[in-house]
C-alpha cells in the first residue's frame, strides 16, 4: 500500500511543481546536477550541494527518496513544517511531515550566484511541497474524482458531437458544391474545373480535420489536468502548444524582413519583364529597329530575355527566403540541381540549337525544306524542335540539334514571295539530239498546269555519262502550287512528250543500250483504265 502511496505522491508532485526560479534546481543541468537534484517523479525539486561526513549529495537525494516512498495517507493528510536546525555546524532547515523528517537544506547547498538567502529557498522549496501535498490529496477524495470522471465522460460527449456534426456539415457542404459545379456555378473559373475539380469540398474538408484535431488536443490537455495523476501530461501538452505556437510566430515574424525582400524583387522583376514585352512589341509591330533584332525572332527573344531576368531575380531572392541557410534547404537544392544537371544535357543542346535556327534566320515559318527524307512546310520553330508538314498532311517533327547537325535544304528562302523552284532530271541516250532533248523538256514544261510560264524554263546539262546524258529541268511554280502537285504534273506530261516523240528515257538506271527501242506507242498511252483529258493540249 505504502509503494501505491508513494507512486501517486511522485506523480502529483511532477504535476503541481512551481516554476524553476529558486537557487536549487537549473535550468539546464549536467548529469551531475541531475544526480544531485532531488526529483519527485522527474520533476526537480532542490538541488543539493552540501556534503555531510562521508555522505555526498547523491546519496543524500537517494535517503530522500526512500523517505518519501515511506509516507502513508494519513502522514499526507498532515501540512508540512519547516524546523531551524544545526548540523554539521551549518545551519539548516529541516522539512517535517506529520513530524517525521523529509530533507535537511543546509546554507551550503545553496548558490551564491541565485542571491538568495536560505530562509528564502526554504519557503520556496516548502511551497512547492506544500502545493504538491495538497494535490496529492486529492487521489483520496472520491466526490472530486467521481466529478472529474463525470466532467471527462461529459467533454468526451461534446467532442463526439461536435465530430459529428462537423461530419454532417461536411457532408452538405459537398452537395452543396457538387450542385455548383453541375450548375457551373461557384467561385473557380470553368475553364479550371477539369483540373482542380471540386477543391471547395477538399478545403472544407481540411478545414474540418484541423478543428477536429485541435479540439481533440484541447480535451485531451483539459481531461489530463482534471486528475492528480495525469496533471503532468496536461501540463507537458499545454507547454509543447504554447511553445510551438511561439516558434511559429517568431519564425513568421523573423522571415518577415526577407519575405518583404523577396517580394519587393519579384514586383521589380514583374515590372522589367513587362518593360521588355512593350519594347519588343514595338519592334515585331515594326514601329520601332534595333539592330540584330528582326520582327520573327521577336517571340524567342521575349522568352529567351524572361528566362534570364526570371532566373537572375530567383537568385537576388534566394538568401532571403525562410530556411535559406539551413541544412535541409541546401540538400534539396543540390538534389534539384544535380538533377537538372544530369537530365539536361540534350534539352540544352535542342535549345541552343533552336536559339541558332531562330537567331541565325535560317528557317522560318512558312518556309519549304528538305531534311533528309522529310520535305514539307515548316510549321512551328520551337526552342526544342521543329515541325513540318508534308505532302502527305502528316506533322514530323525534327529535334533542333538534328537540323542543325545535318543537311538543310530551304527551297523557298530565295522566293519567299512567289512559288519554288521545282528541279526534275532526265537521262537520254547519245542518240538523240540534245536540242531535240531541250526542247521536248521545254515542251512538257509549258503544258504542265501549276507552272509560272513567265519565267522560262531551264534546262541543264548536268553530265556525260557512260551510256546516256543526265539533263536537268527548273521551272518556277505558281505560288498556290504545292511541290507535290507541281512534281507530279511535271512529270506526267514529261513522259508524255518523249513518248509522244519516240524518245526513250534512260534514267534511273541503266545497264546497257538495248537492242529495240522502248517506248510507249501513241495509241497506249491511255490504254484501261487511263482516260484522256479532253483539256489536253497537242504540242
Amino acid at each position: 500500500m505504502n509503494k501505491i502511496q508513494a507512486f501517486f505522491l511522485a506523480a502529483l508532485a511532477l504535476c503541481l511543481a512551481f516554476p524553476l526560479s529558486a537557487a536549487e534546481p537549473r535550468q539546464q543541468p549536467t548529469e551531475r546536477e541531475q544526480a544531485r537534484t532531488v526529483k519527485i517523479f522527474h520533476q526537480p525539486i532542490v538541488m543539493l550541494q552540501a556534503t555531510f561526513g562521508q555522505t555526498t549529495p547523491e546519496e543524500r537525494v537517494l535517503r530522500i527518496r526512500n523517505t518519501l516512498r515511506a509516507f502513508t495517507e494519513a502522514d499526507i493528510s498532515q501540512p508540512l513544517q519547516v524546523v531551524p536546525v544545526t548540523r554539521y555546524s551549518l545551519p539548516g532547515r529541516l522539512f517535517l511531515m506529520n513530524g517525521k523528517p523529509i530533507m535537511l537544506l543546509s546554507q551550503a547547498d545553496l548558490d551564491e550566484g541565485d542571491d538568495l538567502t536560505l530562509d528564502q529557498a526554504s519557503q520556496r522549496v516548502l511551497a512547492r511541497m506544500e502545493a504538491q501535498r495538497s494535490a496529492l490529496r486529492e487521489q483520496y477524495n472520491t466526490p472530486y474524482l467521481a466529478l472529474a470522471v463525470v466532467k471527462v465522460v461529459a467533454g468526451a460527449l461534446l467532442l463526439a458531437a461536435f465530430y459529428y456534426v462537423a461530419w454532417r456539415s461536411w457532408r452538405r457542404v459537398r452537395r452543396y458544391f457538387l450542385l455548383q459545379i453541375l450548375q457551373k456555378r461557384g467561385w473557380i473559373p470553368q475553364s479550371w474545373r477539369r483540373f482542380l475539380g471540386n477543391i471547395e469540398t477538399r478545403l472544407y474538408a481540411l478545414l474540418m480535420v484541423l478543428l477536429g484535431t485541435v479540439a481533440l488536443y484541447a480535451w485531451l490537455s483539459w481531461a489530463f489536468g482534471l486528475f492528480p495523476w495525469t496533471r503532468v501530461w496536461s501540463e507537458s501538452l499545454g507547454e509543447w502548444s504554447v511553445r510551438v505556437l511561439q516558434e511559429i510566430v517568431l519564425s513568421i515574424v523573423s522571415a518577415l524582413p526577407g519575405l518583404l525582400i523577396v517580394l519587393i524583387i519579384l514586383l521589380i522583376t514583374w515590372f522589367i519583364i513587362r518593360l521588355v514585352k512593350l519594347l519588343l512589341s514595338q519592334v515585331e509591330a515594326g514601329r520601332l529597329q534595333i539592330p540584330g533584332l528582326h520582327p520573327e525572332t521577336v517571340g524567342a527573344t521575349r522568352k529567351l530575355i524572361s528566362v534570364v531576368i526570371w532566373l537572375f531575380a530567383l537568385s537576388a531572392a534566394y538568401p532571403f527566403l525562410p530556411g535559406a541557410n539551413s541544412l535541409a534547404f541546401k540538400g534539396i537544392s543540390v538534389f534539384f540541381g544535380l538533377m537538372l544537371t544530369l537530365g539536361s544535357a540534350g534539352v540544352m543542346n535542342h535549345a541552343m540549337s533552336g536559339l541558332v535556327l531562330i537567331y541565325s534566320r535560317a528557317l522560318r515559318k512558312g518556309d519549304v525544306i528538305r531534311i533528309a527524307d522529310n520535305e514539307g512546310k515548316v510549321s512551328e520553330i520551337g526552342m526544342l524542335a521543329t515541325k513540318i508538314v508534308t505532302r502527305e498532311n502528316y506533322i514530323v517533327t525534327v529535334p533542333n540539334a538534328v537540323i542543325v547537325s545535318g543537311k538543310i535544304t530551304n527551297l523557298s528562302a530565295q522566293n519567299s514571295e512567289a512559288g519554288l523552284n521545282l528541279t526534275t532530271g532526265v537521262t537520254i541516250g547519245y542518240d538523240t539530239p540534245w536540242r531535240q532533248v531541250q526542247a521536248m523538256l521545254e515542251l512538257a514544261a509549258r503544258r504542265a498546269p501549276g507552272i509560272d510560264h513567265r519565267q522560262p524554263p531551264l534546262v541543264r546539262q548536268l553530265g556525260l555519262m557512260d551510256w546516256y546524258v543526265s539533263y536537268e529541268l527548273q521551272v518556277l511554280l505558281l505560288a498556290e502550287t504545292s511541290l507535290a502537285d507541281g512534281r507530279t504534273a511535271l512529270h506526267s506530261n514529261i513522259q508524255d512528250v518523249f513518248n509522244e516523240f519516240g524518245v526513250q528515257i534512260m534514267s534511273p538506271n541503266f545497264v546497257m543500250q538495248p537492242k529495240g527501242t522502248v517506248m510507249v506507242a501513241k495509241e497506249d498511252w491511255y490504254a484501261a483504265p487511263a482516260a484522256q483529258d479532253p483539256q489536253t493540249t497537242e504540242g
